[in-house]
Parts: structure tokens; sequence; C-alpha cells
């Protein structure tokens, strides 16, 4: 599918992008003229993105924990010694290693959490400012969220927290950023990824039927709304959460 070319020249660095939305934002925006860092733990997931995003002339890996600040720090630097400048991080790691009420929570878990999902979000940001975000030319960050940073969702309830506290870091660092960076999330529901699987996997029609558009999300419903977010497209947006949830958040209860 052909997109346009809102990226040429552009360059920027995904997190968390060798499968599911990480991987389709990363493919979105190389559709669209983009070249792209892509980052996460293992580096044979990432050699085969690479090869899906068109090779070396597209794509530089980086292998790395997302909570680790000398990875961060590296990756950063190697998207500007391979391209030469870098204009937009997309933070998509993410992890929810425990699952039931808060009162049950682990401390040790939380903190993690909070590393990976807040903390290292921030990270990134302050690395790509540091290489030169946003000086000479616009810089856009685009966080990714979920729908239960919005309310309540049971179960997931501090991976919750953590996505909440995303959006406030998305509002604060678009105030202090602006204008030379422009700092947007978007907060899907549930989308079909090895990451959300438990969640649909063996009843996917029963999950599905709760969505007003009859049907869970797929990587690229995300990608398209962070591919705008971070165009000019949106040249006159910052400090928004855009949903990307097929209508579920119309639906009372869930």
């Amino acid at each position: 599918m052909t997109h346009g070319s809102r990226f040429d020249g552009q360059v920027a660095l995904v997190s968390g992008a060798s499968r599911g939305i990480g991987l389709a934002v990363a493919r979105r925006l190389v559709a669209e003229g983009a070249r792209v860092c892509i980052t996460a733990r293992k580096p044979d997931g990432l050699a085969a993105a690479v090869e899906q995003l068109g090779g070396d002339e597209h794509a530089v890996p980086v292998a790395g924990r997302g909570d680790d600040a000398e990875h961060q720090a590296a990756a950063v630097r190697v998207a500007v010694e391979r391209f030469g400048h870098l204009d937009i991080v997309i933070n998509n790691t993410g992890i929810n290693p425990v699952y039931g009420p808060l009162a049950d929570l682990d401390d040790g878990a939380a903190r993690k959490i909070m590393d990976v999902n807040v903390l290292a979000a921030l990270r990134w940001v302050r690395e790509a400012r540091a290489v030169g975000l946003g000086e000479g030319r616009p810089g856009a960050v685009v966080n990714i969220a979920s729908i239960a940073g919005l309310r309540p969702a049971p179960g997931l309830g501090y991976y919750g927290v953590s996505k909440s506290a995303l959006l406030g870091l998305t509002t604060q660092l678009a105030a202090e950023l602006a204008p030379a960076v422009r700092v947007n999330a978007v907060a899907p529901a549930v989308v079909k990824t090895r990451f959300a699987a438990a969640l649909y996997e063996g009843h996917e029609s029963e999950a599905a039927g709760h969505y007003p558009l009859g049907r869970l999300g797929e990587p690229d419903d995300v990608a398209a709304a962070v591919a705008f977010l971070a165009s000019t497209d949106a040249a006159w947006i910052t400090g928004q959460t855009l949903v990307v949830d097929g209508g579920v958040s119309l639906s009372p209860g869930l």
C-alpha cells in the first residue's frame, strides 16, 4: 500500500519494534519515506524486522532493554550516526508482568512497570533532545498509551496506572518542549498482538462483540494514528491523546 511521502528525509526511532504495534509503526513510517532505528530486546527479532522494512538502507536495529539507560543512549547515537539526525521518537515499549487487583501487587513488579512504561519514555525523549531533536527542524514524539490509562481496567490495574502516568508525561513534555517538539499520545483498546493475546485468544468473537465497529484492533490501525500525529498533518496538535478503540469506550461498563 502506498501512503505518500510525508516523512521524506526524516529519521525516526521506534522502541519495541521487532513485532506488533511497533513494527507496524516502523513499516508505516518507512512506507512514507522515513528511515528508522528500531529497538527491542532480541537481536534475532530485530534482524527479521529490518528485512521486513526493506533492509539496511531503511532501518538500523539496536538490541537492548527498554529501561536500560546505556542502551537508550546507544540507540539514539546509532540513529544519528547512521542517518544524520533524529526527527521523531515513538515510545512503544511496554510491559505488564502482573494480573490482578492492586491490593495484591508486588512492589518490585510495580517499580519495573513504571521504569519501562513511563521513565524509559522520558529517557528516550531526553536522549533524543541531547542529540538535537527539535533543533533546526521540527520534532515529534508519540507515546503509545492505552485506554486502560483513561478508565479502570479490571485485572490490569497497575498497567493502567502506568499508562495514566504516561499520558501525564505526554502533556507535561508537550508544554515544556513546545514549540520545537510536539508530544502526543495514542490510546488503543485491545489490538491483536502477542502482547495482548491473553485478552482475546480463544474468545475473539465474544471480545469483538463489545466493540461498536465489530472487531478488535490491528497493529496497522494504531500505526495510521501514530503516523498522523508524527506528521506535519498534525502540525498544530500537541499534548493530546488520540483514542483508537473501535468505539469500545462508547459502551458503558466495559
